[in-house]
C-alpha cells in the first residue's frame, strides 16, 4: 500500500518536487545544475518519514525507506551496509545542512533496499510497505550510473578515520580468513573529463575514459573470477573527484588500488606520434622530467571538478598522507613491478619500466597503490589496440594475474614475518 508519492517536476527554472501525502500536496525546493538536480535532505527525509543526523568530520547518517546512508561533504559516494554507491554528484553541507541528489532517491536507495520505488513512466517515488513491494513497479537505473559492483563478501561497517589515523590493514591477523581481498579498480577520468583524446588507424576516436572504463570492467571480472571481491570507484560515465577515489577505497578496506589511465605523447617530443609502450608507478617524489608531466597530466582532472568536488587541503593532511603512504612504498613497487613483467606478455609496445611520481589519486589509498598506464593513445597503432576488446580483455586479465602473484606474495611474507 502507498504511503506517500513523490511527483517530480523538473527541467524548469524553478524545479521542484511535489509531494503527495496522504493526499495533501505540498514540494520541496529542486536546484537542477550541470550535474544533477539536488534537494533538501532534510525536507527530503521529513517528507518520507526518514532522518538525517549529523556525524563528526562533515559526515551525515541518512536514514530513508528503512536504509541508512552515511554520506561525507563532497564525496560522490554513499554507503550503506558495508557498500558502496557512486553518485551521480557530490552530496554537499550548505550553512551546515545537507544536500543530496534526486537521484539518491530514485535510483540508489532502492537499490540499496529501501521500501522506495521509482516509476521513471508516471516519474513517481513511491514508498511503500514492506508486504507491498513486490507489487510496486520496479525502479530503473538511469544509463548513466550503473550499480555498484561489490563482491557478496560483505564488507566492514565504512568509518572515516580521524586525522591522523589510519585504517586496520584488511591483511592483518584480526581480518585474514574473515574476509576475502579486496581490491579497488579505478578507471581514470570520466564524466566531463574525457582525459586522452587520440585516433586510430581508421581515424576511429579514443577517449581515455571510454578505452579506461572497459579495461576496468574486464578487470572487475577476471579478479572476481579469481575469487576477489572488487570495488569499482566508478562504473559508468561518471567524473570521480581524485581525492575521493583513494577515500572510497579505504572505506571499502581494500588490499589493493589499481589505477588504469591511457598515456599521451608530449607534443614537444621529437617524433610524439612514435611514443609508444606501458609503464607503472607508484607513489613517490618523482626522479624525471617525464614522470613529473605524465604526474601532471593525470592531476589535471582537477580543473574539470567543480567548487563542490573540489577537496579541502591542508599543508598538516598532506605531510599526515605522505606518512601513511610511506609504509606501502615497497609494497606499491613490488605491485607496479609484477604488472609491468605481466603486461610484456600481452603488449605489443616495449616495456617503459616502473616509474614513480606524484599522482594525487594515490595520496589518499592508504594501501598498496599503482597507476598504470597501459599505452599511448597518441599512437594510432596503439590506440586501436586499446580500444579493441581482444586488447582490453588481455590487458585485464594480464593485470588480474599480476594481482594475484602479489597478493600471494605477500601472504608469504607476512606468514614468514617479514
Amino acid at each position: 500500500m502507498l504511503a506517500a508519492l513523490l511527483a517530480l517536476t523538473l527541467g524548469s527554472a524553478a524545479d521542484s518536487l511535489r509531494l503527495v501525502v496522504n493526499g495533501r500536496d505540498s514540494a520541496i525546493v529542486a536546484r537542477s545544475e550541470l550535474q544533477a538536480t539536488y534537494v533538501s535532505a532534510d525536507a527530503a527525509t521529513t517528507a518520507l518519514a526518514g532522518r538525517v543526523q549529523r556525524l563528526p568530520n562533515h559526515r551525515f547518517l541518512l536514514s530513508v525507506g528503512g536504509v541508512a546512508f552515511e554520506i561525507a561533504d563532497r564525496s560522490s559516494f554513499a554507503l550503506s551496509d558495508g557498500r558502496v554507491y557512486p553518485l551521480m554528484a557530490p552530496a554537499r553541507e550548505r550553512d551546515g545542512r545537507l544536500e543530496i541528489t534526486v537521484q539518491l532517491l530514485t535510483d540508489v536507495a532502492p537499490r540499496a533496499g529501501a521500501r522506495l520505488a521509482w516509476n521513471p513512466v508516471s516519474r513517481r517515488l513511491a514508498v511503500v510497505a514492506a508486504r507491498s513491494m513486490a507489487s510496486v513497479p520496479a525502479s530503473s537505473p538511469p544509463a548513466t550510473v550503473a550499480p555498484p559492483t561489490v563482491a557478496p563478501a560483505p564488507l566492514a561497517p565504512a568509518t572515516v578515520a580521524p586525522a591522523g589515523t589510519r585504517p586496520q590493514p584488511s591483511g592483518s591477523a584480526a581480518t585474514r580468513g574473515v574476509r576475502r581481498r579486496v581490491i579497488v579498480i579505478d578507471a581514470g577520468h570520466g564524466g566531463r573529463d574525457p582525459g586522452m583524446r587520440g585516433w586510430s588507424p581508421d581515424r576511429t576516436p579514443v577517449r581515455e575514459k571510454d578505452v579506461v572504463l572497459g579495461v576496468a570492467r574486464r578487470l572487475e571480472q577476471e579478479l572476481e573470477n579469481r575469487g576477489y571481491a572488487v570495488v569499482m570507484t566508478r562504473s559508468s560515465d561518471t567524473l570521480v573527484a581524485l581525492d575521493d577515489r583513494g577515500k572510497i577505497a579505504n572505506r571499502s578496506k581494500g588490499d589493493l588500488f589499481i589505477s588504469v589511465h591511457v598515456n599521451a605523447a608530449n607534443p614537444k617530443w621529437r617524433d610524439p606520434q612514435a611514443a609508444r609502450g606501458f609503464e607503472t608507478y607508484f607513489l613517490a617524489e618523482a626522479k624525471t622530467e617525464d614522470e613529473r608531466r605524465v604526474a601532471q597530466m593525470e592531476n589535471e582532472v582537477v580543473r574539470f571538478e567543480t567548487d563542490a568536488d573540489a577537496p579541502r587541503h591542508d599543508p598538516l593532511g598532506f605531510i599526515i598522507n605522505d606518512m601513511a603512504q610511506n609504509e606501502h612504498l615497497r609494497e606499491s613497487s613490488d605491485l607496479a613491478d609484477g604488472i609491468q613483467r605481466a603486461l610484456r606478455r600481452v603488449h605489443p609496445g616495449p616495456s617503459r619500466g616502473v616509474k614513480q611520481a606524484g599522482f594525487r589519486v594515490l595520496v589518499k589509498a592508504y594501501m598498496p597503490a599503482v597507476l598504470v598506464e597501459i599505452g599511448f593513445g597518441t599512437n594510432a597503432a596503439e590506440a586501436a589496440y586499446l580500444n579493441s576488446e581482444s586488447g582490453q580483455r588481455a590487458l585485464a586479465s594480464a593485470i588480474a594475474e599480476a594481482a594475484a602473484e602479489y597478493l600471494g606474495r605477500y601472504e608469504q611474507r607476512v606468514g614468514n614475518g617479514k
